[in-house]
């Protein structure tokens, strides 16, 4: 597989997430177990958020790191969006230009 650019954008980074899925065999996944996998890989990023402020984690606990953890969720989340033919970068830039209309407290 082609490696991902340094200077990838996001729909650079949906379109590759697509294509290794298509290597690895994941792309028929349906959105459901993506999302329960999405789930999972929050739970770890919460795990390795806790080993980085040296608080407690189970001792049978595998922990990676905060990047390791946040780079998986962003290949679920591409993922998801994918198998419902959602832009990112669509829909990013439409979800802040609702919230610039939005009063903050």
């Amino acid at each position: 597989m082609i490696p991902l650019p340094p200077a990838a954008t996001l729909s650079d980074i949906q379109r590759y997430v697509a294509d290794m899925e298509k290597e690895r065999g994941f792309a028929d996944r349906g959105v459901i177990a993506q999302c329960l996998l999405l789930g999972e890989e929050v739970g770890e990023l919460f795990k390795a958020v806790r080993k980085s402020e040296d608080l407690s984690v189970g001792t049978t606990s595998i922990v990676g790191t905060v990047d390791e953890e946040l780079a998986d969720i962003m290949i679920f989340v591409c993922a998801v969006a994918n198998r419902y033919g959602i832009d990112l970068n669509t829909a990013l830039r439409r979800k802040e230009e609702h919230n610039e209309q939005r009063e903050w407290a």
